[in-house]
């Protein structure tokens, strides 16, 4: 009998996306022959929900909470949480709860589930009161317990008793919200400079992922009261700033405001001539704002009421920065995996940098000698005992250029995205991330048994649990060996590291596969293939895969924890798993696997080449075939194709590096005469909104031309600038690029920009079926989708399904044209397996529906945030079932081929 798990996630702290990320992922990596995954998610208002299983797969909480129907009319600028809807009461919450499941009586917890694994960050998820509330009801829950949670959340009481047990640690000093408002701020800025010095560190004492941090590089007063007002969530406005702002630049401005990691969040306290007020939606606030400087106010306080009221002052510490995974061994002892290096100068290891793949640079082991490393493990693993914490932890720190180890975030839990630490460590040591989470839960078990007063239900629990993994080790049924392919060389390769990574994932917690990682990398020329251990693939970077996987060797230290290690490992492991990498050809990919699922996004991948290698060795594979694959890679040929049979495309041009190079003044001449600015530009064959420009003017179309057809590798920092590049956002290097005209509403009542995803099987006739799914609405915050908006967890939104007219029967109606759209281009271009068309809608008062087609992704994104999941619940498919279909179509494929036209 399996253990029924209650995932509890969400929340109301800041960090509740990273908490809804978490809990998708241990809910996707739960061992499904042991464990029966529940989804229990905690609202903005503190409610337990038994969530209905297809919204766990939305990219955002805001994406279905509040449910759609739910939200007031608006300017649609702004995405909100529920507590944007105001003092709810009671019966009002219920209301939005019945829209996405049903509320769970605490009390009525037990009856739910036999175990709680704790996904919930901050205060009210890492504090302890959730433990207490579990220990109270009787529910054994991961982690550690009430009162180290309790130490662990309070940053300032941490430091202290780390002094007090002799850790080495920086210079600092706390500042509570009511001193800082009370005192003048130049006194506290002159106890900073005589007690702290520069540069300094300034955050929360509560809050985690790096929200309301800031480094301060000097003694600039302006820049002092800035940092601690943004950790205090504090906002000073004045007149003369927002009167300096156009209305695009104000939406902006509202939006990072009302950001609940960036911002202050909602609902916000707004004082203006000491009168304060509580407003709770960002339209709200906009109007009020213009209102109080119209009135000749000349300055405005907003203070975010999820607010702090402790922050810490810290010398700035020069060295390199780590974080490390302490785990509870077999014999119970802590024992620190290895700890990984955090790769920056002084800049912030922000949100961002923690979550996008591809973008921070992480070591592990850290690069130092040997005894450092110890040394680093060693302190840790005091810190975990000093700190009475169980299971595991992660605990952050740096290492001083003289050698110094200085710890100073230690945390009782860990984010749970594919690429965190906490998966990342696990990995080093050879447990996939399925295993791992089985040894947290046992070990959980182990901890709870000894603390809690239901010994002989615990007992029994963990008994079953044993007894059930026994079996399962000893389980010789024959699986499915799946190659999933990702990486690549494209300045798509890190996201294709993470659709492979989910696809691993969501297949190795299955009783049917028996999925291995397989990285490309190499050149057009010359496809290298390797085949990697997990601790490789869990790397959240392509390129440190490619480096580790030319260079491999492993650490002195990780050897002496693997031999730490070696019980846990033995225990949960499969004899299939490999520790090393291995350079194999196609050849002998063929003699390894049933099938290969092609992770890999744009060149090599979605171009045939994979796929004719496949087919050379008889391997089955996902996806579209080889001419197929040719056509929809590149945008321009596919919208000609799909021109010239009547579908609506951009008018569109391709620019060459040749004829540009040749004649700059006659090719902008020409693109002049056929276009109106702004315009779009963008590569003609790579995805994942790599390069895709709203161009407004000649300046920028010519330096998007020179950017794109440069030699030099780097870009200078102006125009990188001008381009509106993110820090280390990637722009490819062409031969070619796109100009697309800017596709408007044209006088349509409603205009929509949307993407669909479609699934195919094969009839009884040997003929290709489609199954299109509903389309998601995207949301950009910007000119374009961006990549966070696409594929970072909490960012952007997605409305699934679009919302083509409030009517029902009318926005079905509307629905079904486009798939009918949709399903003609697929047929046409002989699209098979699955795949993901993005199209604005235009929605005409006459009933007229125009699809306007961008592009077709052959081999679309599979990130566990990506909208194609959102699509596919709304179909009956988890993630798994989807995934599980796109397979069997390739194998029966390649058992029987299907007749086209």
């Amino acid at each position: 009998m399996k253990l029924k798990v209650g995932i509890i996630f969400g929340g109301f702290s800041r960090e509740r996306e990273i908490s809804f990320a978490g809990g998708r992922t241990v809910f996707d990596n739960l061992n499904k022959s042991l464990f029966e995954a529940i989804p229990v998610f905690v609202d903005s208002f503190g409610n337990f929900v038994l969530l209905d299983w297809h919204f766990i797969y939305k990219g955002s909480i805001r994406d279905f909470y509040p449910p759609v129907s739910s939200i007031p009319p608006s300017n649609g600028n702004f995405q909100i949480y529920s507590e944007s809807l105001g003092e709810l009461n009671i019966k009002e919450q219920e209301e939005l709860i019945n829209k996405i499941g049903k509320k769970i009586p605490v009390s009525e917890l037990p009856e739910l589930i036999d175990f709680a694994f704790l996904c919930l960050h901050g205060p009210y998820g890492e504090d302890g009161r959730i433990q207490g509330l579990l220990e109270y009801i009787g529910i054994p829950y991961s982690g550690s317990g009430i009162l180290s949670s309790a130490i662990g959340i309070n940053k300032s009481v941490q430091k202290n008793l780390m002094k007090e047990a002799g850790f080495d640690g920086p210079s600092f000093l706390t500042l509570k919200k009511n001193e800082w408002k009370s005192e003048n701020s130049n006194e506290v800025i002159n106890t900073i400079q005589k007690n702290i010095g520069f540069p300094c560190v300034i955050k929360p004492a509560h809050q985690g992922s790096s929200i309301g941090v800031s480094i301060v590089s000097n003694d600039s007063k302006t820049d002092i009261v800035k940092a601690i007002n943004q950790a205090f969530f504090i906002r000073e406005l004045s007149s003369e700033e927002w009167v300096s702002m156009d209305q695009t630049s104000k939406i902006s401005f509202l939006r990072t405001l009302s950001d609940i990691r960036e911002g202050l969040g909602m609902p916000v306290l707004m004082t203006v001539n000491g009168q304060t007020e509580k407003i709770f939606h960002p339209d709200e606030l906009q109007k009020k704002i213009e209102t109080v400087f119209i009135n000749g106010n000349d300055k405005i306080f907003l203070e975010g009421c999820d607010g702090e009221n402790e922050i810490l002052i810290e010398q700035f510490i020069e060295g390199k920065e780590f974080s490390c995974i302490v785990i509870r061994n077999e014999d119970n002892r802590p024992v620190a995996l290895p700890p990984t290096e955090i790769r920056k100068g002084k800049e912030l290891f922000d949100y961002r940098s923690k979550y996008l793949p591809g973008l921070s640079r992480k070591i592990t082991p850290i690069e130092l000698p040997y005894e450092n490393i110890q040394l680093i493990r060693k302190e840790c693993e005091r810190l975990f005992l000093s700190l009475n914490f169980n299971v595991y932890a992660r605990i952050d720190g740096f290492v001083t250029n003289d050698g110094k180890v200085f710890l100073n975030d230690p945390n009782t839990t860990s984010g749970m995205m594919p690429s965190s630490f906490f998966f990342h460590q696990a990995a080093e040591i050879g447990l996939n991330p399925s295993q791992f989470l089985t040894f947290i839960i046992r070990t959980s078990l182990i901890e709870r048994k000894s603390e809690m007063q239901n010994n002989y239900q615990l007992s029994m629990l963990l008994a079953r649990l044993e007894k059930n993994i026994d079996l399962l080790k000893n389980n010789s049924e024959k699986k499915i060996r799946v190659a999933v392919i990702l990486g690549g060389y494209s300045s798509e390769r890190h996201i294709s590291v993470e659709s492979g990574r989910n696809v691993y994932e969501k297949l190795s917690s299955s009783d049917k596969y028996a999925p291995f990682p397989v990285f490309l990398t190499g050149s057009d020329n010359n496809h290298k293939l390797f085949r990697i251990p997990v601790s490789l693939m869990l790397k959240d970077n392509a390129d440190d895969i490619s480096e580790k996987a030319m260079h491999y060797n492993v650490h002195e230290v990780v050897k002496e924890i693997m031999m730490l290690c070696e019980k846990i490992t033995s225990r949960y492991t499969s004899s299939q798993d490999v520790l090393y990498p291995k350079v194999i050809t196609y050849n002998e990919l063929a003699d390894l696997a049933d099938v290969a699922f092609i992770a890999l996004h744009g060149r090599p991948g979605e171009d045939g080449e994979v796929q004719r290698q496949l087919e050379r060795t008889g391997v089955p594979y996902n996806g579209s075939g080889i001419e197929s694959s040719k056509i929809t890679i590149n945008k321009f040929e596919t919208n000609e194709i799909l021109k010239k049979n009547g579908f609506k495309v951009a008018t569109h041009s391709l620019i060459n590096s040749d004829d540009w190079k040749k004649n700059k003044e006659k090719v902008i001449e020409e693109i002049k005469t056929k276009f109106s600015f702004p315009l779009i530009a963008k590569p003609v064959d790579d995805g994942c909104s790599s390069a895709v420009k709203k161009i407004k003017n000649i300046q920028e179309l010519s330096l998007f031309a020179e950017t794109i057809f440069r030699f030099a590798t780097e870009i200078p920092e102006i125009d990188a600038a001008l381009l509106n590049l993110k820090p280390k956002e990637e722009f490819p290097q062409k031969r070619q690029f796109l100009i697309e005209e800017l596709i408007s509403s044209e006088g349509a009542k409603h205009f929509l920009e949307i993407t669909g995803g479609l699934l195919t099987r094969i009839n009884e006739d040997g003929k290709i079926d489609y199954e299109i799914f509903e389309a998601s609405e995207a949301l950009s915050g910007g000119d374009v989708l961006s990549l966070e908006e696409k594929f970072l967890a909490g960012e952007g939104q997605n409305i699934t399904p679009a919302r083509f007219d409030i009517d029902s029967k009318e926005r079905q109606r509307i629905s079904e044209i486009v798939k009918t759209e949709f399903k003609r281009a697929a047929d046409l271009l002989h699209v098979e397996g699955y795949a993901r068309i993005d199209a604005f809608v235009r929605v005409f008062e006459n009933g007229k529906i125009e699809t306007i087609f961008i592009e077709i992704n052959s081999l679309p994104g599979m990130t566990p945030a990506t909208c194609i999941f959102h699509q596919t619940a709304l179909a009956g498919y988890k993630p798994y079932d989807f995934i599980d279909r796109i397979l069997n179509y390739g194998i029966q494929k390649n058992k029987r081929p299907v007749k086209t036209h």
